[in-house]
């Protein structure tokens, strides 16, 4: 089964690779587009990775204008095929909204994440994602039902041939969140010490024993891929909107304060431990 790829990560790749081109043939972006025929607003989409439709005659005829081998020209043709394909989160516009999360997730070589109020979407049982999902009275019953199923789907890139290295860094507080029906969170946290065993999941509390640490501006996703010519992405979310932050220098941020976050959480066994101990407690007294 060929390994799954993302329709916007190939856009950008094809949108970088012929802006290379023209520019190894010192020509501006309005020039290029002249000579070979092809309007300049949509060899202007196509630079700046959003067009959603590519014609193979203008491909054709940019790897005319730019001299591009028959490999290079293949290579260009099948990135936009691949860039206008579909995913299985195009049925869930609804809970996606403008940004799709799994649209990066599916291609990504490591996921580095931080969440300081719940546990990590990636690493949620079904009945605790629909508590967090229930929570505050936001959404109806079919559409808790949607966010859930949608959850569970893109869990499933954690379990293929070829899985990303997942590493979440959790605070404290997000294990000991109080729920109406304790044994969800129980169950939760049991969940979280059984995925630590998985060879590509490495999971850090994050204590109140740290103190002040460099997430307190808010949880975020990292995400890197196999290919050198992709830069890393960071997804970052409030209530209302998400954000996908591509600029070089403030994904390098998020890199830093990751690192910092990493080093002031309990390493993988000590977490293991950790979240025993919480168990462990509620089997005692009852709560968390």
């Amino acid at each position: 089964m060929p390994r799954p790829f993302s329709p916007t990560v190939r856009r950008k790749r094809l949108a970088r690779e012929l802006r290379r081109l023209r520019e190894s043939h010192d020509l501006k972006l309005s020039i290029a587009a002249k000579q070979a025929d092809v309007p300049q607003s949509t060899l202007s989409n196509i630079e700046s990775a959003e067009a959603r439709r590519i014609k193979p005659r203008d491909i054709d005829a940019l790897a005319d204008l730019y001299e591009a081998s028959a490999d290079v020209r293949k290579a260009l043709h099948e990135l936009a095929r691949e860039s206008k394909e579909q995913g299985w989160w195009s049925k869930y516009r609804d809970v996606f909204r403008g940004n799709a999360l799994p649209d990066f997730e599916v291609e990504a070589s490591m996921i580095r994440t931080y969440q300081s109020q719940v546990v990590p979407g990636l690493l949620q049982t079904p009945e605790y994602s629909e508590a967090v999902f229930s929570g505050g009275g936001a959404y109806t019953s079919e559409e808790i039902k949607r966010h859930v199923d949608a959850r569970l789907r893109r869990q499933q890139i954690l379990n293929r041939r070829h899985p990303p290295h997942l590493w979440a860094v959790i605070d404290e507080a997000a294990l000991r969140r109080e729920l109406p029906d304790a044994e969800i969170m129980r169950e939760q946290l049991q969940h979280l010490v059984n995925l630590a065993t998985h060879h590509n999941i490495d999971i850090q509390v994050l204590p109140f024993s740290a103190g002040m640490h460099a997430g307190l501006a808010g949880s975020f996703l990292l995400f890197d891929f196999p290919s050198e010519i992709d830069p890393s992405v960071v997804y970052t979310e409030t209530a209302t909107d998400s954000l996908f932050v591509q600029d070089a220098d403030s994904v390098s941020r998020f890199v830093t304060i990751f690192s910092h976050l990493n080093a002031a959480a309990l390493r993988t066994p000590e977490t293991v431990n950790y979240i025993r101990a919480i168990l462990e407690m509620h089997d005692r007294h009852g709560n968390f």
